[in-house]
């Protein structure tokens, strides 16, 4: 197994990006996204990430009250 850091390559993220963006169009790569609604969904939005209840990006959509 190998790894990297991903500072290694700061210099190629424009490129890495238009790539990517390219790609999710194409359907080639997916992702998932769970967004939750409300700074109160926090705690325990929190609390799942460590018992594993996620896939995916898990998103807090905090709204402003005007």
């Amino acid at each position: 197994m190998q790894g990297f850091l991903i500072w290694d390559y700061e210099h190629r993220y424009q490129e890495a990006v238009a790539r990517l963006a390219t790609w999710v169009r194409q359907g080639r790569i997916r992702y998932h996204e769970e967004i939750l609604d409300g700074l109160e969904q926090a705690p325990d939005s929190i609390a799942g990430l460590y018992r594993g209840e996620n896939s995916g990006k898990r998103l807090i959509r905090v709204l402003h009250a005007a």
